[in-house]
């Protein structure tokens, strides 16, 4: 995990519900941190920080949460972040407290590197069936995401499970070790179909050539 520290500046907020649209209009996101060891706290920051921070961090990067006011350094996860249905635009974020002596889970995206003969030589699809797997560790260790290599996919019977993905000692895998990660499957029917059709297209002619042949050799 990197080590580059993200600190995120907060004020508290006292603006609730109705208000909020016209606080989000002058610039300001609505910000929640809460978690075990402390009370929920109602803060808000500027949507240009909240933007930049969001664009910067992922769900298992750790960002210390400042207060206007207060010496404390809150270590947190980006818990939650509400969207505009339409516009996209950052609503409300949520961050989650977490005691750096403690393990946690989370989440961690699954990345696929490297090339799939089967795709290449036998114009298979390479299928991406698990997108995440779940694990657990104390929060400094928690890998950013996991690379899987998909080049033994040599042929259709092939395929990469979690227990080929592999962590740091101090990372234990949850996800059950069997589920599917990755594999090619054949073409599509259709494919197959369409070069048949035109292998067949191709068959008259060839026959119409020799027996014109045959009939001027006969003459």
């Amino acid at each position: 995990m990197t080590t580059q520290q993200h600190v995120f500046e907060t004020q508290p907020r006292t603006v609730l519900r109705k208000k909020l649209g016209a606080l989000r209009r002058s610039g300001i996101t609505p910000v929640h941190l809460y978690g075990k060891s402390i009370q929920p706290m109602t803060l808000q920051a500027d949507s240009q920080n909240v933007r930049r921070l969001i664009a910067t961090v992922g769900p298992n990067t750790p960002v210390y949460v400042t207060v206007a006011g207060s010496p404390d350094r809150h270590f947190a996860f980006i818990r939650e972040i509400q969207r505009h249905p339409v516009s996209e635009r950052i609503l409300h974020v949520d961050f989650y407290e977490v005691p750096l002596t403690e393990t946690m889970e989370a989440e961690v995206p699954i990345r696929l590197v490297g090339e799939a003969p089967a795709v290449r030589l036998l114009k298979g699809n390479l299928l991406h069936a698990l997108q995440s797997i779940t694990v657990e560790s104390l929060p400094l260790d928690i890998p950013q995401q996991v690379e899987v290599d998909v080049s033994r996919l040599i042929n259709f019977d092939v395929s990469v499970t979690v227990a080929d993905i592999k962590v740091s000692d101090k990372v234990k895998i949850l996800t059950p070790l069997d589920e599917m990660v990755a594999r090619v499957t054949p073409p599509r029917a259709e494919e197959v179909v369409e070069g048949a059709a035109a292998s067949t297209a191709a068959e008259p002619e060839v026959v119409t050539a020799r027996k014109a042949a045959e009939e001027a050799a006969e003459a």
